[in-house]
Parts: structure tokens; C-alpha cells; sequence
């Protein structure tokens, strides 16, 4: 019985859900946060030219101002927390959280701060802006995807969705001093993000 009544919802709020919009025109203006529960920040590194190392942080957050009539003023701001380093190995997450990696007891946070929005098509954009980690900060740029909004019934609000690629290089931060080239130096850091509307 229980399993009837389960399918019977999900029947009746998948009858409610409309598609997303990738027109911004379409969208509010106004002031999101990230939903914490649809997102991840997810990192990869070259090891030994071999493979693709890959990790995650935990713990985000971030804001964004949109209007739809100007998408080029957008400003967004992100924060990871860099103890929130997550590679499935409890012992080398603390290593990264030293002070020849993240150093997150004296930088706790990993910064980005837009400047400026250049649009590149229907549904794409490169976010340009600043990324402060470690008491470094350096210009970096997000390869932006707007996948589109819609209101989510669940929440009661308008949600927003996107997904980006950052690539940095670790070395201008001072991130793993290792000999030749056990490592690569670009991480590559891939975005999924959800935002609501405040």
C-alpha cells in the first residue's frame, strides 16, 4: 500500500513539473542562494601522466544577483570550505588539509568572486572573476553552461541550474610541493549548482 501511495505522488508532481526555461527572459530578477543539496564541487588531477585523480569538496556555498534584462551584470560569489576536502581516504583528506597543500587551518575558505559575465551562446557563458585560495589570489575563469529554470514545487520557489569548469594552476597557489612530475599542475574543477530564489 505504502509503495501505491509513493508512485501515486510521484505521478502527480511529475504531472506539475513544467520544463526548464534557458531563456533568461523567462527567469525573475533577484537574489539566489545555492541549494546545497543539488550541488557539488568535484576536482581532478593528472598522477603521473597515467590517469585522472579525482576528489571533491564537501562543503559550498554561494550567492548570485541576476537580472534577466542585463545577464552580462550578473555577479556571483562561491565559497568552499577547504577542510571539506573529500578524496574516500580519510588519512590523506588530512594530508591535503596541511600546510603543503590546502592549509585549511590557516585559509579555511577557497574564494570566487565574479568581475564580469561574457556571453557566448544561447545557453553558455564564461563567468570571469577572481579565485583567492591560500593567500593567493589570481584571475580564473568559469566555463559556464546555463541548463535553465523553473519553479520547484517542492521548495515553493523559483530554482536556477548551471554547470561549470574551472581550470587553475596549483602551482600559482603553492599546492603540493612534489618532485618532477608526480603531479600535473592544472586541477580541473568541474561545478554542479542549483540555486533558489531568495
Amino acid at each position: 500500500m505504502r509503495a501505491l501511495i509513493i508512485s501515486f505522488c510521484v505521478l502527480v508532481l511529475s504531472g506539475c513539473l513544467s520544463a526548464p526555461s534557458t531563456n533568461p527572459a523567462d527567469l525573475p530578477a533577484g537574489e539566489w542562494q545555492l541549494d546545497p543539496g543539488h550541488a557539488s564541487v568535484t576536482w581532478r588531477i593528472r598522477h603521473l601522466g597515467l590517469s585522472w585523480y579525482t576528489a571533491r569538496f564537501d562543503h559550498i556555498e554561494a550567492s548570485l544577483s541576476f537580472d534577466p534584462a542585463n545577464p552580462e551584470a550578473a555577479q556571483l560569489t562561491a565559497t568552499v570550505e577547504a577542510a571539506s576536502v573529500s578524496t574516500g581516504d580519510l588519512s590523506f583528506d588530512e594530508t591535503l588539509r596541511g600546510s603543503g597543500w590546502f592549509d585549511a587551518e590557516r585559509h579555511p575558505q577557497i574564494v570566487f568572486v565574479s568581475e564580469r559575465v561574457e556571453i557566448t551562446g544561447e545557453a553558455t557563458g564564461r563567468i570571469h572573476g577572481l579565485v583567492t585560495m591560500k593567500g593567493e589570489t589570481h584571475p580564473a575563469v568559469l566555463e559556464t553552461e546555463f541548463y535553465g529554470g523553473v519553479f520547484n514545487i517542492l521548495e515553493g520557489r523559483q530554482a536556477l541550474g548551471f554547470g561549470a569548469d574551472l581550470v587553475i594552476d596549483r602551482t600559482q597557489y603553492d599546492i603540493g610541493r612534489l618532485p618532477g612530475n608526480f603531479i600535473g599542475d592544472e586541477v580541473v574543477l568541474r561545478i554542479e549548482a542549483e540555486f533558489l530564489q531568495e
